[in-house]
């Protein structure tokens, strides 16, 4: 067995057998990996702190021989993100991150970008920067990453290339925007402002930098709230969990 060390950040835990624990994490070399502490309930000399929902560590572990598990030998504790913990609405907003980053992260695929994605959320939203914004901004980027990218170039009917003016009506089934005279604005076809368009094209860039740089005017917010919903569900086909609540 080669023993590897990764940064990771912790996305699921869960009591395995007598003493071990199971632990799904992610990193940026091999993306979401399982791996199982041995003894990690029992003693806690080698995972201090470490093995909590959430924690950016750095982990010790290999390769399971015939297994698509990993073990787990050591980790240190990085950066906990105590702020995560504070409140129930905020830590509900950092449980739909995980839920969103597990299903556009297959098993094992190397994905440095949506590991930084997801640290850099987990920290302002732990500092208390932007706080309402975070999962807005995060699910724009995460979903344009994973291939889920809102098509705001033209109208995805007539083609007519959209100049930043006037009104749009996202579609669902397109995956894009459509000029008014071709869709007009429904429940399940939302209004985008020329503001909310511009903005989401921002957030789609995939710049880091968007998170400090970035600022959503309320009405903007209220506009593609909606739109976020329809993509996602429409596009990933489920409903997630965690979105329930925060809706």
């Amino acid at each position: 067995m080669i023993d590897l060390t990764s940064l990771a950040i912790i996305m699921r835990v869960k009591e395995f057998g007598e003493s071990d624990i199971l632990v799904t994490f992610l990193t940026p070399e091999s993306g979401r990996l399982k791996g199982v502490a041995k003894g990690a309930r029992r003693s806690r000399k080698r995972f201090v702190n470490c093995l909590d929902i959430f924690n950016l560590v750095n982990l010790e572990y290999s390769r399971k021989q015939k297994s698509d598990l990993y073990l787990i030998h050591s980790g240190k504790l990085i950066d906990a993100y105590p702020g995560l913990r504070t409140d129930f609405s905020i830590l509900l907003k950092a449980s739909y991150m995980i839920e969103l980053t597990e299903i556009l992260s297959p098993w094992e695929l190397p994905d440095p970008d949506m590991f930084e994605i997801l640290k850099k959320s987990f920290h302002m939203l732990s500092e208390g920067v932007k706080g309402d914004l975070i999962p807005i901004i995060f699910e724009v980027m995460a979903m344009s990453h994973g291939g889920y990218s809102i098509n705001l170039e033209r109208c995805c009917l007539c083609g007519r290339i959209y100049t930043g003016e006037g009104t749009a009506a996202y579609k669902p089934d397109k995956g894009g925007i459509a000029c008014i005279r071709c869709q007009p604005v429904t429940a399940l076809n939302p209004r985008m402002s020329p503001d909310t368009v511009n903005i989401t094209r921002l957030m789609q860039s995939k710049s880091i930098m968007i998170f400090e740089q970035i600022n959503i005017p309320d009405e903007v917010v209220a506009e593609i709230r909606p739109v976020l919903k329809l993509h996602r569900e429409y596009h990933l086909g489920r409903q997630l969990k965690t979105s329930y609540y925060l809706e």
